[in-house]
């Protein structure tokens, strides 16, 4: 693919920005270290249409255009480095500084870190001081709630007062559509992550779906859609978008990916896997075009989903080459990124788990990548929860049980943060260890204690989202007490257990597999027959070497 370096043409509608501009520009702005270059696309420089402009010079309107899209696609680097054009070629353009805070806030990634929110500060301080309209004034007070005092206040109740302020401006420009997408993008970055009513992204939900009738080519609303409806008891609602964002904004690689987190919440997995194949290779161009050195953490967070669909469909060909892949990698960029920390650990723990390769996954080992592993403790547990789950059911009951003290550390680590992420993540460790504890008790003999304690983790997970970087749990909690039934001979129980995943994990190979084998061993044969007729169905045309599959063949008679 060719790199296109250029600005889209957009219509500029909305008056935003900088009137009766003083002529000198703010000494202030040399200290700050900001990102600069050449704005790097790939392909088709298309990031959809919308109409948000500002009022200052007329030269640097189309650069701004591109970056509110960059924003809109989550393309941050980018976003920063065009926004930071237009404060270069006009330093009194206030909305130009809003744009590079907007641009290192990252509502639904991991939060900015102090480098950031220091340099968010900085630029927002610069904003107040030059002249703009009463709009931009709205916009410019909102985000700079977020920053203040960043050195003392939480993120979380920073977060919360930026979406009230969002709210304010939303209800007082109705006309102002900008205003409407960013609230409704700043009530599902503070949902609650346990809340299971999912009531902010329903109200997030309901406002996108209105303004994407009157503005069906927007970036920002049909990836807010997505975001907003990607849990599995809503993702329905977000399908139609689904299907539509990777044609509104074919340059961005992220935009590309996103689709695969409602086709993954349904089980759609040709779907998944033809969406991320897109957004890796997206991802390869960036890197190469944009003159970084390694491979850019979009095309990681992409392998992610690709491994997950793959494993789905019994296609352990492609599971392993993604795997081998990422083992060639040293370098990621940007550095320390979480979405590398998570897929780094996740892909061979996946790859393992869901071959029920236990020896393997004792064993396993994370790719070599220059990388701080610290900041990341339940990144990390993760691989660990795989070496406890191999070691337990390959019989090494000693080295599940160091692999369950690491676990822990993590989860004393997480429970010392502050911040409901934190307190999320903290509870996805939880889960693991009540898992792992359940297995080693089941080892030792001790049944009764193995299965209470399993069905306590399933009662944790039950009452848990998913992250969004995540496309799923490595092992859902309901997958693996059905595990434990069946090895109890409790075919009643298991079908149970493998029919309630299937609710929240539509389409998983091992639990579809777990419900036939179940149902067989009841007697149920039509049951059989039709989660048999299943996973011949998931695996498709796919050459897949599984043992599963070859047993619903024999079954069905095929």
């Amino acid at each position: 693919m060719k790199l296109i370096q250029k600005a889209l043409l957009i219509l500029i509608t909305i008056a935003f920005g900088c009137q009766n501009k003083p002529s000198n520009s703010n000494s202030d702005l040399s200290l700050i270290d900001l990102r600069r270059g050449e704005i790097a696309l790939c392909g088709n420089p298309d990031f959809g249409e919308l109409s948000f402009s500002l009022s200052c010079e007329v030269d640097s309107r189309e650069t701004f255009d591109l970056a509110i899209s960059l924003l809109h696609s989550f393309e941050y680097q980018e976003a920063e480095k065009a926004f930071v054009k237009v404060i270069d070629a006009d330093p009194e353009c206030a909305m130009a500084y809003w744009g590079v805070a907007m641009s290192l806030y990252h509502s639904l990634w991991a939060p900015p870190g102090p480098k950031e929110l220091e340099t968010g500060h900085k630029l927002l301080q610069i904003a107040q001081t030059l002249p703009k309209t009463e709009r931009a004034t709205t916009y410019i007070d909102a985000i700079s709630t977020f920053y203040k005092d960043w050195e003392t206040v939480d993120h979380d109740t920073r977060q919360r007062l930026y979406e009230q302020k969002m709210e304010q401006i939303y209800k007082d420009q109705k006309d102002d559509s900008e205003a409407a997408i960013f609230y409704a993008l700043s009530l599902t970055a503070s949902a609650d992550p346990t809340d299971r009513t999912y009531s902010k992204q329903r109200e997030a939900g309901k406002l996108l779906e209105s303004l994407f009738k009157e503005q069906p080519n927007h970036p920002g609303i049909a990836h807010y859609i997505i975001h907003t409806y990607d849990y599995a008891e809503i993702a329905d609602l977000g399908l139609s978008t689904a299907r539509r964002y990777a044609e509104i904004a074919p340059a961005s690689a992220h935009a590309q990916h996103m689709p695969s987190h409602i086709f993954t919440r349904m089980g759609l997995w040709d779907e998944s896997i033809s969406t991320n194949v897109n957004s890796a290779s997206s991802a390869v161009c960036y890197a190469e075009g944009s003159g970084s050195e390694g491979n850019w953490s979009q095309e990681i967070h992409a392998m992610d989903y690709l491994v997950y669909a793959y494993l789905q469909k019994g296609d352990n060909t492609n599971a392993y080459q993604q795997n081998d892949y990422l083992k060639s990698m040293k370098k990621i960029f940007p550095l320390n990124h979480f979405a590398v920390a998570y897929t780094a650990n996740a892909i061979p723990a996946r790859i393992a788990l869901e071959n029920k390769q236990w020896a393997e996954a004792a064993k396993l080992e994370r790719p070599q990548l220059e990388f701080d592993w610290k900041p990341f403790p339940w990144e990390q547990s993760i691989l660990h929860f795989a070496r406890a789950i191999g070691s337990v059911r390959s019989g090494d009951i000693e080295s599940a049980e160091k692999e369950l003290e690491i676990i822990k550390a993590f989860h004393q680590e997480l429970l010392v943060l502050k911040g409901a992420m934190e307190t999320y993540k903290a509870g996805q460790v939880n889960i693991e260890a009540k898992t792992v504890e359940a297995w080693i008790e089941f080892g030792k003999g001790n049944t009764e204690k193995g299965v209470e304690l399993m069905q306590m983790a399933v009662d944790l997970e039950s009452q848990t989202t998913k992250h969004p970087v995540t496309p799923g749990e490595v092992l859902p909690a309901n997958q693996l007490l059905g595990d434990m039934y069946m090895e109890l001979a409790d075919a009643e129980n298991a079908i149970r257990a493998y029919e309630a995943d299937l609710v929240i994990h539509p389409g998983r190979f091992n639990s579809v597999y777990g419900a036939a084998v179940a149902a067989k061993a009841l007697g149920n044969e039509a049951d059989a027959s039709k989660y048999f007729d299943q996973l011949v169905q998931l695996v498709g045309t796919v050459e897949s070497d599984r043992q599963e599959l070859m047993e619903a063949k024999e079954y069905l008679s095929i």
